[in-house]
């Protein structure tokens, strides 16, 4: 059966797309078109490369996320020197080694520029904080007077993942000054509006992959302090919107996979977490096709 699917964010729980991936393709289900937010992007970018769920699952397994932390070099210790970094170089990591795997993976498949694959097989969505809008990729790339087909997937993928603080944000070159693009899921963690055509109608069937309970199971966020304040905010700055889509539309094609008791940047996550996550998403998904 051929469909489209869209991806949401969430960091390093995203192990748990994998094995969902490999379920729907094991039981016949092939995608058109891929959207993505953060780690959703990814899984859809390798999708419209042409990677087999097998074939990721492999990348992953041979994958050691530690070394995506790639802080920047200098002689002051590196306790003192983050926080230096946070705050001119507005992450903790460059993120260029994040970006060199994916283009690494995707020239295995000779796949470099959005010219590359399907003309609108793929849609990434980042967050443009200079001007504060959204960005889908490559569709608004022409608004900077960047030519959508020659911009790099692999560019695009780590604008989607950049998460704030964490990651140094992207800068793209426009006129004569910097736009400041992060991770896309300050604006919208998970696209599933981005297929929709006029009124709302759509060319195929769309499949929503959600790392997340079901919005009536989710519970309240705590807060007792500035931290957990903190937390709720960006939580639901990263939510609402796509919350209130989900909240008009029926929830028969989304699959929640609940992963809440898992960090999004545990960079430093073993074997067996991998594992679990990816089982995880694997027998929602089993579930889920039951009535499906």
């Amino acid at each position: 059966m051929i469909i489209d699917g869209v991806f949401s964010g969430g960091g390093l729980k995203g192990f748990a797309l994998v094995g969902a991936y490999q379920v729907l393709e094991e039981k016949g289900y092939r995608f058109r078109r891929v959207a993505g937010t953060s780690a959703g992007s990814i899984l859809a970018s390798f999708i419209a490369a042409g990677y087999s769920a097998k074939e990721i699952e492999e990348l992953l397994d041979e994958l050691d996320t530690s070394t995506f932390l790639d802080p920047r070099r200098t002689i002051l210790p590196f306790s003192f020197m983050k926080w230096l970094g946070l705050y001119w170089r507005l992450g903790l990591y460059q993120g260029k080694a994040l970006e060199n795997w994916f283009l690494e993976k995707l020239a295995k498949k000779n796949i470099y520029t959005f010219a590359d694959i399907a003309p609108g097989s793929l849609k990434l969505v980042a967050s443009d904080l200079t001007n504060g809008k959204m960005i889908v990729l490559p569709d608004d790339l022409e608004q900077y007077g960047i030519v959508p087909e020659n911009f790099p997937i692999a560019r695009a993928m780590r604008m989607s993942c950049g998460i704030p603080f964490f990651f140094e944000p992207v800068k793209l070159k426009v006129g004569s000054g910097d736009t400041i693009v992060v991770d896309g899921g300050v604006l919208s963690n998970f696209p599933m509006w981005i297929f929709d055509g006029d009124h709302g109608k759509r060319e195929r069937q769309v499949l929503g992959l959600k790392l997340s309970q079901n919005i009536e199971d989710m519970e309240g966020h705590p807060i007792h302090n500035a931290l957990q304040l903190f937390e709720a905010l960006f939580s639901t700055m990263k939510n609402a919107h796509d919350n209130r889509y989900i909240s008009r539309k029926h929830e028969k094609d989304i699959i929640f996979i609940p992963v809440e008791g898992y960090r999004a940047t545990e960079f430093d996550m073993d074997e067996e977490t991998k594992n679990a996550l990816m089982e995880i998403g694997r027998d929602r998904t089993l579930q889920f096709l039951k009535t499906w």
